[in-house]
């Protein structure tokens, strides 16, 4: 065995684990904590598939940026403190069918071998670097970049907006 399958499977094992964890985990706080351990092992893939750009945006803008926003709406909200209400009465059987299709589709792909044996196209040494990222998002997509901010800058409002408190009116 290679150290990077090593590596692999242990970053696997890591990797599931904290996501049934994640989703185990009566502490809102402790789940989002759970999902920074999670899109940490998933950096880590990156760096094992050669990708070192994608798997530092991934630390930076996942496990650090949107993780912090989770945590403050967790707080802000306090829903950390609030009581699940029961789901729908045929909720759980379904879940627990769709897990088992996607076990089952999982493993015949798996034993069939789909996806192997063809190469993928040969890509320049400098694909995917920062410098051919940020030439084709600020040329290409610039509008839908920046559409995407204001949408995001108004979500942080909206949220803000709905959660604080109206002032009491003095008597």
């Amino acid at each position: 065995m290679t150290p990077d399958l090593i590596v692999f499977f242990g970053l696997a094992a890591v990797a599931i684990a904290s996501a049934v964890l994640m989703i185990a985990s009566s502490n809102a706080i402790y789940s989002a904590l759970y999902l920074v351990v999670n899109l940490t092992a998933s950096a880590v893939f990156y760096l094992l598939l050669a990708a070192p750009f994608i798997a530092l945006v991934q630390v930076t803008v996942y496990a650090g940026a949107i993780m912090v926003l989770f945590l403050f709406v967790i707080m802000l909200l306090g829903a950390d403190r609030v009581e699940l209400k029961p789901g729908l009465p045929m909720q759980a059987p379904i879940a627990v069918g769709l897990g088992f299709a996607l076990i089952v589709i999982l493993g015949y792909g798996l034993m069939s071998g789909v996806g192997t044996g063809a190469e993928g196209p040969i890509l320049p040494v400098d694909f995917g670097g920062p410098r051919q990222v940020g030439e084709v998002l600020f040329q290409s997509y610039l509008l839908p970049f920046e559409v995407t901010s204001v949408l995001l800058l108004v979500a942080m409002v909206g949220a803000i907006v709905l959660t604080r408190d109206e002032p009491k009116a003095q008597p």
